[in-house]
């Protein structure tokens, strides 16, 4: 059943780049009873062509985090849009909707990671816009280089290891954001460039930062 969408939002820019986004080779993982994983290989066209364009289109910062009374350098860049409206790149409005439909939750903000190489990473987190509700559909889109995406319980125990490619979706669904963590590690062999894209909908938070705290 589809997610009736706001024309302000999604009705007034056309799309830059344009794209195609297919659900139908889309395949869901059970973590747990109350935890899942699904993976859409291919889920959006023209997904090399729009990392160059975020490239240089997007404000990169390298941010600072403060752990043990010490400042560190994060080990990558990000972008955030908390209005998709304000997204170089209209074709992310489109991506949005897409997702809004499939999922019926509107999707209307975007995180976004800048991984410059295999040395770049993310460690161990959860997503703070969503971990304040105890279920909720995070979609992340990866674009350029293949990267491990790993996921565990926050109590302990084995890791669960995926490789998106470019193109490919990974949802986080359920309770992804209060029993577990997960992380895209250092792989120093890798030279190719990354950007994900983790959407966000204020409509399964309100009042909460956008992104990875």
């Amino acid at each position: 059943m589809g997610l009736p969408i706001q024309q302000d939002l999604f009705g007034a820019a056309q799309s830059l780049t344009t794209a195609n986004f297919d659900f139908t080779s889309a395949r869901r993982q059970a973590l747990d009873a109350h935890t899942w994983i699904e993976v859409v290989p291919g889920w959006m066209s023209g997904s090399h062509a729009l990392l160059d364009r975020l490239v240089t289109s997007v404000a990169w910062e390298q941010r600072d985090r403060r752990m043990f009374e010490q400042v560190f350098r994060e080990p990558r860049l990000t972008g955030e849009y908390r209005d998709v409206r304000d997204a170089p790149e209209s074709v992310l409005l489109d991506a949005c909707q897409a997702l809004s439909e499939h999922y019926a939750i509107r999707y209307d903000g975007l995180w976004m990671n800048f991984y410059r190489d295999g040395q770049d990473s993310t460690s161990w987190h959860r997503d703070t816009i969503s971990r304040h509700r105890s279920e909720t559909i995070v979609p992340v889109l990866t674009l350029g280089a293949t990267r491990r995406f790993l996921i565990k319980p926050r109590a302990g125990g084995k890791s669960f290891v995926f490789r998106p490619a470019s193109g490919d979706l990974i949802v986080m669904g359920g309770r992804a954001q209060t029993d577990w963590v997960h992380s895209v590690p250092k792989e120093p062999d890798v030279a190719e460039r990354r950007i994900s894209i983790n959407f966000q909908s204020s409509a399964q938070v309100s009042g909460k930062p956008l992104g990875v705290r």
